[in-house]
C-alpha cells in the first residue's frame, strides 16, 4: 500500500506539473527575445567582419588548435569563410523577422558553432552561450508569434504561449548565471580579489569611479558584489517583486563590465537576454517609467493582452522533445561540475575550465618554447611558437597545457614532413596566476610526441606552489 500511495503521489505531482507548464502567458517575452537575439546576431556578426577578424582569426593561421573530440572538423579554404559569416547574417535577419524560422534557425546554429569549432583560441562563454540558445530556438516554435511565418499562416499564430516555451529560455540564463556565481566562490576570488585587483588598477584612469580602482577594498568590494550577484540574480528575476529591481542591476552590471573589459557584445546579450523574464504587463510599467510608447496594436496583433488569456491555438509538443531537452539541461548542469574528477585546481590546471560559466576568473601570462631532438642524429635546437601562430594564438598557448600538447603534435608531424623521423619535443612553460610568480606548467623532461590527447587527467601539468 506504501508503495503505491508513493507512486500514485509522483504521478498526481508529474500531472500538476504538466498542467502548470502548459498555463497560457503572454507570447510578448518570446517575441522580445527571438526579436532581439536575432538582431543582435546580426550586428555582431557584421561587426566582426567588420573588423576584420575573419582574415586575422581563421584565414591566416597556417594552423588551428581544434577541441578534443572535433579534430574532425574541417577548415575552409580561401576566402569561403566568408560565405558562413554571410549565412549568419541572412539567418539572424529571418530569425528577427521569423521568416523560414526553423531553416533560419538550423542554419544559425550551424554556421555559428562551425566558427566557434574552427580553433579554440577564440572561445568566449559568450559564444558558447549563443550555440546553446541557437540549438533551443531549432526546438521551439517562437516564429508562432508576430512572425512572418504567422502572417502567411493565420493557422500557425495567435494566441498565447504555454509557459514552458518562456521557462526554457529562463532556465538556461538562471544556469549561466548561477555556476558563474558558484565559480566565484575560489580563494583568489573571495580572499585576495583577484583578478580584479589587476584589472582595475590597469584601468585607474576610468571616469568618475577611476579615483578607487587603486583602492584594495574597492576590488574586494567588486569582487564580492559580483559573487554575490551572480548567485541571487537568477532568483531575484524569478520573483515578480524583485524582477524590475533585478533587470536594473543586469543593466547597471553590464554596461559596466562592458565599459570596463572589452568583451564583446556579451553585455548586451545578456541584457536581452533577461527581458524573456518580464511579461505584457511589466513591459507597459517599464514603457511608462521610461516615457518609451509601446503601441497597444502592435500588442494585440501578437495575441497579448493585460488580461489573462486562454490558449487559441495550441502549441503542438513534439513527443521527442522532453527527450532532448531533458539530456540537454542534465548536460548543462553537469557540465560545471566535470572539474571535481580531476586533481589540482581548476584554474591552473584548466581541466573542465571551459564551457562551465568561469567568467572572468583568471589573470594568466606565460611564456613557452619547444626544444626538439632528432635521435637519429643527436642534435637539439629551440622552437618558438611566434614562427608559427598569430599573436593571440600564442598568448592563449602559452598558459594552456591542451593547447601545448596540442602543438607538439603539430611540431611532431611538421618536422616530419621536412624529413625528421620520430623527433622528440619538451616544453619549457612558465607561467604566472593571478598575479603569483612564474612558474613551470609542464614537466619539462617529457617527450609530448609521447602524450596523446585524452578526457583523462593530465599528470604531465606541473602542481601549482601557492605562496
Amino acid at each position: 500500500m506504501g508503495t503505491d500511495h508513493l507512486a500514485s503521489k509522483i504521478r498526481a505531482g508529474i500531472l500538476q506539473l504538466r498542467e502548470w507548464m502548459s498555463r497560457p502567458v503572454d507570447p510578448a517575452p518570446v517575441v522580445v527575445f527571438r526579436v532581439g537575439f536575432g538582431l543582435l546576431m546580426l550586428g555582431s556578426a557584421v561587426r566582426f567582419l567588420s573588423k576584420g577578424w575573419v582574415e586575422t582569426q581563421y584565414i591566416q593561421p597556417a594552423f588551428h588548435f581544434r577541441y578534443y573530440l572535433f579534430q574532425w572538423v574541417p577548415g575552409l579554404p580561401g576566402d569561403w569563410l566568408y560565405l558562413v559569416f554571410a549565412t549568419q547574417i541572412a539567418c539572424a535577419a529571418l530569425i528577427a523577422i521569423g521568416w523560414h524560422y526553423r531553416a533560419a534557425t538550423i542554419g544559425f546554429f550551424l554556421s555559428f558553432s562551425y566558427v566557434e569549432l574552427i580553433d579554440q583560441t577564440t572561445y568566449l562563454n559568450h559564444y558558447y552561450f549563443i550555440s546553446l540558445v541557437a540549438f533551443l530556438l531549432i526546438l521551439l516554435p517562437l516564429h508562432r508569434w508576430m512572425s512572418l511565418d504567422s502572417r502567411l499562416n493565420p493557422r500557425m499564430g495567435g494566441g498565447s504561449a504555454p509557459r514552458w516555451i518562456p521557462l526554457i529560455f529562463q532556465a538556461q540564463i538562471a544556469i549561466v548565471y548561477f555556476f558563474a556565481g558558484l565559480a566565484k566562490l575560489n580563494p583568489d576570488w573571495l580572499f585576495n580579489a583577484q583578478p580584479l585587483s589587476i584589472w582595475l588598477a590597469a584601468r585607474s584612469g576610468f571616469p568618475v569611479l577611476g579615483i578607487l580602482f587603486d583602492q584594495s577594498w574597492f576590488a574586494y568590494l567588486m569582487s564580492w558584489s559580483g559573487a554575490a550577484f551572480d548567485l541571487s540574480i537568477p532568483f531575484l528575476l524569478f520573483w515578480r517583486r524583485s524582477r524590475p529591481w533585478a533587470f536594473l542591476g543586469v543593466i547597471g552590471f553590464h554596461l559596466l563590465t562592458g565599459a570596463l573589459f572589452p568583451i564583446g557584445v556579451f553585455p548586451w546579450v545578456m541584457i536581452a537576454s533577461t527581458l524573456i523574464f518580464f511579461d505584457t504587463s511589466d513591459y507597459i510599467r517599464m514603457s511608462t517609467h521610461l516615457k518609451v510608447l509601446i503601441p497597444r496594436k502592435l500588442l494585440e496583433e501578437s495575441g497579448v493582452r493585460r488580461a489573462p488569456v486562454r490558449v487559441a491555438s495550441p502549441v503542438p509538443i513534439c513527443r521527442a522533445l522532453p527527450l532532448v531537452l531533458i539530456p540537454f539541461f542534465v548536460f548543462q548542469l553537469l557540465m560545471p561540475l566535470r572539474h571535481l574528477a580531476y586533481p589540482g585546481e581548476v584554474l591552473w590546471t584548466e581541466e573542465g575550465y571551459r564551457f562551465s560559466w568561469r567568467v572572468m576568473l583568471v589573470e594568466k601570462t606565460g611564456t613557452v618554447f619547444f626544444t626538439i631532438t632528432d635521435p637519429a642524429t643527436g642534435r637539439s635546437w629551440d622552437e618558438f611558437p611566434g614562427d608559427y601562430l598569430t599573436s593571440q594564438q600564442e598568448r592563449q598557448l602559452a598558459f594552456q597545457p591542451d593547447m601545448i600538447l596540442g602543438f607538439a603534435h603539430y611540431l611532431r608531424d611538421t618536422l616530419q614532413s621536412e624529413g625528421v623521423q620520430n623527433p622528440e619535443i619538451r616544453v619549457q612553460a612558465y607561467v604566472s596566476l593571478n598575479g603569483r610568480r612564474n612558474q613551470p606548467l609542464v614537466d619539462p623532461d617529457l617527450d609530448l610526441t609521447r602524450v596523446q590527447r585524452s578526457l583523462s587527467p593530465k599528470t604531465w601539468v606541473l602542481a601549482q606552489n601557492r605562496p
